[in-house]
């Protein structure tokens, strides 16, 4: 079967190309990209819309294995597909952790069996249960399929055991994805959520709310010793969620030199400040905690120069009874994969610095290249995984609305701007 998606205007930076065209694909492949390129055996008209490489999204918190509640493997790629996104990288922080061969596994066969065909890849822990006491077997999770390796959730804060894990990581030429936050100075992150652990940016509305702060040093400290292990090493990190403008500081500063660095912001970090926690909204509650408008200027202003390379979401589903409780006792953390789209379109293109190749570019080639997958490009004989969205399609944000199992999202109720009309992962559409 071919099919010609005809008429929409293709943005594929990957050959810098902006053009109103026709994508012709042929046995799960890109065939041709141009005019004129002959019949089909179907026609997707995509007059008005944008035609785009299948977004990238390498930070997901996917749930599967054991918290299913909040959401499973068919609810998350269905909320991908209906959000553009054709591959999703999941970290660890499952139960059990995703630390072993027979994990990873159950993670792609659950994928297969179970999702609607965007590609779901696992990322590994560091550490055997995430304990950062012990090294996991990095060799045998790559073999078995994991594209990365992780401390998400659970920040190494021991640079010995963190110089050991870029070493490792090395010799199999696997990127460590690091959560960077000196816990000493929050009080413990996620681990000290109802423990007397920071809960929300220390700042001014931290002390109006009676609440304890994280502070900015947490993560400029952590981000600094990251880079500059990886620069000794020569070992390749990638920082996750960065939310300071000290953070891009220290990010620019070690590109600037040469380390082996890459970096993500989610879209939450850039639109967003801790003013959205007022009323002590828990649907704002994250980690890295919302900042203030100096650091959501820093990161737009790191996606202009290269600094932060991609957008991802840190998609971290919450049932309800979790998150409508006292603010202290919630836990961290937002869905995002339904909300990217438009939020990124109204804050870096619509009122922001960037156009629409460079938001194609942030969420969907430069993410591929970062983990190094095979995704991210519309160039022939590449997988068929191609979004096409309306820029300036508004839907209102509503329970009803939302395919993730979860609805926790600091913009449900708003009206947004921007919606993927169509998805195809290796030709097949699914959505």
């Amino acid at each position: 079967m071919n099919l010609l998606i005809k008429n929409g205007r293709v943005i594929d930076p990957s050959q810098a190309f902006d053009a109103v065209a026709d994508v012709l694909i042929s046995d799960g492949e890109i065939k041709a990209v141009g005019f004129d390129l002959g019949e089909a055996d179907e026609v997707f008209d995509a007059t008005g819309l944008v035609v785009a490489p299948g977004f990238v999204d390498i930070h997901v918190h996917g749930r599967t294995p054991g918290q299913e509640y909040k959401e499973d493997t068919t609810t998350l790629s269905a909320a991908a597909a209906a959000s553009g996104f054709t591959t999703i990288c999941v970290m660890p922080n499952t139960a059990p952790t995703i630390d072993c061969r027979s994990v990873v596994e159950d993670v792609l066969s659950r994928a297969r069996t179970e999702g609607n065909g965007v590609r779901i890849l696992p990322i590994a822990s560091v550490s055997i249960a995430a304990k950062n006491e012990q090294l996991t077997e990095f060799g045998e999770l790559k073999e078995a399929g994991a594209v990365a390796v992780s401390d998400d959730a659970f920040p190494v804060q021991d640079a010995d055991f963190l110089r050991r894990t870029f070493r490792y990581a090395k010799t199999l030429g696997l990127v460590t994805m690091l959560h960077c936050e000196d816990i000493a100075l929050t009080g413990g992150g996620h681990a000290g959520v109802g423990k007397g652990g920071g809960v929300m940016n220390e700042g001014q509305v931290s002390l109006e709310m009676g609440l304890r702060g994280m502070p900015r040093v947490s993560e400029e400290l952590a981000v600094y010793k990251a880079c500059a292990l990886a620069r000794d090493e020569g070992a390749r990190v990638h920082i996750l969620h960065v939310s300071t403008k000290g953070g891009v500081d220290v990010v620019r500063a070690f590109k600037a030199i040469g380390a082996p660095v890459t970096a993500e912001a989610g879209p939450h970090h850039f639109a967003l400040t801790d003013e959205a926690v007022r009323g002590y909204n828990t649907g704002a509650k994250m980690n890295p905690p919302l900042r203030t408008l100096v650091d959501c200027e820093a990161i737009i202003a790191g996606f202009v120069d290269g600094t932060i390379d991609c957008i991802a979401t840190d998609h971290a589903p919450h049932a309800a009874r979790e998150k409508d409780r006292e603010f202290d006792a919630a836990p961290f953390g937002i869905i995002g994969l339904e909300t990217s789209l438009p939020i990124s379109l109204r804050t870096l293109v619509e009122r922001g610095p960037l156009d629409l190749p460079s938001l194609v570019f942030l969420m969907s080639t430069r993410p591929a290249e970062v983990l190094e997958i095979d995704a991210g490009t519309l160039q022939p004989g590449a997988r068929a995984d191609v979004c096409a969205f309306d820029p300036n399609e508004r839907w209102a944000v509503t329970p009803e609305v939302l395919r993730s199992k979860s609805k926790n999202t600091p913009w449900m109720g708003q009206t947004l701007t921007g919606r993927a009309k169509a998805t195809w992962v290796a030709g097949k559409r699914v959505f």
